[in-house]
């Protein structure tokens, strides 16, 4: 027999105590009686025993269960309480709200609603009840005879409608119901994916919106009737009958029809009848259109006609169409605007053909200049050359004496006279090669020159200049031929190294060659003061110098303008990047390197003179040329240069107009000038692109004053070189030479 067959433990604790207990009493009672003290009855005393301690803790066990269970029993009785307060709470809170408050589950099902929920639709709420889905309830909304459906809607419709709008998370929207009340309903999603509605009467809010837009479209009736009372055309307003229904006095006088005429409801036919018995003859075809336009009553563009009452009274008529199908006729008296441009017209006849004397006058006044200017350049470089001779023979005296025995006083007196000398020499060489470069007649000799050797001697030449000004002057270059001029390539780079070195006071000056997208460039760099942002386009002018005043031992600034115009006829460009109080460097961009060396000629010394083949040879005088130049002066000036050329001339004020007048004349022209003023650069080089798009590449160049060095590489790569303000006639005849072969 196991203990399992004395005590049950399926047994209540009470049952299973009282069993343990009259085991252990008859246990005792056999241990009394029995009195052998053998093994093995004390063993069965001992099972007794510890038969005693498992039942005592059985019983403890079973004890602390019992209150485990009681404690829960009473917690799950207060939490029944709770979540019964709560509900009665949650109730008791959605009664006291206003609107009608219903709330569905996860599952789209009611679960609980206040008395004001479906307050408005009385017919339907008895079926709002828990348990009710949301497509049956937007169903029994949609066949509500509370509700108003809009015009041409039906219940079905509302109800897709509704259910759409279900599925957004949150959305409020109006309700029209029936004795022109409203309600608002409000829906949105809760946590766990229910739906809460509120229903609120907005009947009172709808109401009195209605009645304030009533007010204020009286107000603006008003307004427009003052405006149309105080403005100074004439304005009838017809509506989609074609009838009547707005106008002001001035309508009525514009027309000369009697102001008693004029009544609501008036129709259109017969106030354009009246309007026809007081137009001229002529102007019976305008009444005609403006029928036609009413009759249309689709499609009705603004329509502008001009009419003639009267002898001499011109009124603008304007029929536009309104939004509701109505539209609006307006009358403007423009007889004086009429009377003016008659004026006018005969005014600019009359100036024609003053500007046309004018013009010729000032032809004859350009081509005195022109000579003058060729006289001038004549002079210049005829006293050059015989200025040039008795200095050359006044230093050969200077050097016969040198050795004679004179004083120290004496000799620094010739020393200073030489110095002297020189100076006018070299501004003498300055004001030669000026008025060469001016004339348009000076011919070089274009020739593979390699720089390395030419770089190498100038600074050998320089060498002692910046060793007596404590400056550092330094080379780095490459073996790279160019195709240049020689002698005027020197006299460039000549210039542009000892202008560098005369404004520089301390640290050096770097001469470098260097090579790349754009081509070979020399950068001449210097650690002078700089040049202001003001300056940098003045330096370039003859008889200009920074900071200083012309003088016959510091130079009389003429190097940048002849490096400038050299440039320009060697097809070179110059630009300069200068930071003021750190320097300046000079680039020389001199294009690709040349294929093969060869030796260079005559590098030093002045230019030589060429045979008459080598010369630039004129322009043809079939060339058609397109101008585009916003500036009216530029374009007289170019127009009348190049037509002095034999050239004739299509000018045009804008890139627009240039690509409406090539498409019209259906031809392109042998070559392009764009006249760029500051800012207007990339149109330019946007209508060298489209003309290039219809035409194929043109000859082109762009004409700027500005001298950065970005703009010129941009251009470089549209295959639109920059000339430089202002305008070499020599460079301006070589590229027009070259465009017309």
């Amino acid at each position: 027999m196991s203990a399992d067959d004395l005590v049950n433990p399926a047994d209540p604790p009470d049952r299973q105590i009282t069993k343990l207990m009259a085991i252990a009493e008859v246990l005792m009672r056999r241990v009394e009686r029995d009195t052998d003290q053998s093994a093995a009855s004390y063993a069965q005393f001992e099972r007794a025993a510890l038969l005693e301690d498992q039942v005592r803790l059985r019983t403890r066990d079973l004890g602390d269960a019992l209150d485990l269970l009681h404690v829960s029993n009473a917690r799950l009785a207060a939490a029944n309480r709770e979540a019964e307060a709560a509900r009665r709470n949650l109730t008791d809170a959605i009664e006291t709200v206003h609107e009608g408050f219903g709330l569905f589950g996860p599952d789209d099902v009611l679960v609980l609603c206040n008395s004001r929920f479906g307050l408005q639709l009385q017919d339907i709420r008895p079926f709002l009840k828990p348990g009710l889905d949301f497509a049956g309830y937007v169903e029994l909304v949609s066949r509500s005879g509370r509700l108003s459906l809009p015009q041409g809607m039906t219940a079905q419709d509302w109800a897709l409608q509704r259910l759409r709008r279900h599925q957004d998370r949150s959305v409020v929207f109006t309700v029209a119901l029936t004795g022109d009340r409203w309600m608002q309903v409000s829906e949105h999603r809760t946590g766990d994916g229910g739906t809460v509605i509120l229903q609120t009467d907005v009947t009172d809010i709808i109401r009195a919106e209605h009645a304030a837009r009533g007010r204020l479209l009286d107000d603006q009736a008003r307004v427009v009737r003052a405006t149309l009372d105080h403005i100074s055309q004439g304005v009838c307003i017809f509506d989609t009958d074609a009838r009547l229904i707005g106008w002001n006095d001035r309508a009525a006088e514009l027309l000369a029809i009697n102001r008693t005429r004029f009544r609501p409801g008036l129709a259109f036919d017969d106030l354009v009848e009246r309007i026809a018995h007081r137009l001229r003859p002529g102007d019976g075809r305008r009444v005609t259109e403006l029928r036609d336009w009413v009759a249309r009553r689709i499609d009705r563009v603004p329509l502008r006609f001009t009419m003639t009452r009267g002898a001499e009274s011109v009124l603008d008529a304007f029929a536009q169409e309104m939004p509701d199908g109505g539209f609006v006729i307006s009358f403007t008296d423009v007889t004086s605007e009429r009377h003016a441009i008659a004026a006018l017209s005969r005014a600019n006849e009359t100036l024609e053909a003053r500007v046309a004397a004018r013009t010729v006058e000032l032809g004859e006044a350009l081509a005195h200049a022109e000579r003058a200017n060729a006289t001038r350049s004549r002079f210049v470089a005829a006293a050059s050359h015989d200025l040039l001779q008795p200095l050359s023979a006044a230093k050969l005296f200077l050097a016969s004496i040198e050795d004679s025995g004179l004083s120290p006083r004496a000799l620094d007196a010739l020393d200073k006279t030489r110095s002297a000398l020189e100076s006018v020499e070299t501004i003498l060489d300055a004001l030669l090669d000026i008025s060469r470069l001016e004339s348009g007649r000076l011919e070089v000799r274009m020739q593979p020159v390699p720089l390395a050797p030419l770089l190498a001697r100038l600074t050998q030449e320089f060498a002692p200049l910046a060793a007596s000004r404590n400056l550092r002057l330094r080379l780095r270059a490459g073996p790279t031929v160019v195709m240049s001029d020689p002698t005027w390539l020197r006299r460039i780079l000549q210039n542009l190294i000892g202008n560098a070195l005369r404004y520089t006071r301390t640290g050096g000056v770097l001469v470098g060659l260097r090579s790349g997208s754009g081509g070979i460039r020399v950068e001449i760099t210097d650690t002078g003061p700089g040049i202001p942002e003001p300056e940098r386009e003045a330096i370039f002018r003859e008889f200009h110098r920074l900071n200083a005043r012309a003088s016959a031992s510091e130079g009389m600034g003429l190097g940048l303008a002849i490096v400038e115009r050299a440039c320009a006829l060697l097809g070179h460009v110059v630009t300069l990047d200068s930071r003021v109080g750190r320097g300046s460097r000079f680039v020389l961009h001199l294009g690709a390197a040349a294929d093969l060396p060869a030796p260079v000629s005559a590098e030093g010394g002045r230019p030589r003179p060429v045979a008459e083949q080598d010369r630039i040879a004129a322009p043809s005088g079939d060339l058609i040329g397109l101008l585009v130049a916003a500036d009216p002066d530029m374009r007289r000036a170019l127009t009348h240069l190049l037509d002095g050329w034999g050239i004739s001339v299509l000018d045009v004020p804008d890139p627009g107009e240039a690509l409406a007048l090539i498409d019209e004349i259906g031809m392109a022209p042998d070559f392009v000038l764009f006249d760029a003023l500051p800012g207007t650069e990339e149109d330019g080089l946007a209508l060298m692109r489209r003309l290039s798009a219809s035409h194929g590449a043109l000859p082109a160049r762009l004409l700027s004053s500005t001298r950065a060095e970005p703009l010129r590489l941009k251009a470089a790569r549209a295959g639109v070189p920059v000339l430089y303000k202002p305008l070499d006639t020599a460079l301006l005849k070589r590229f027009i030479a070259e465009a017309a072969r």
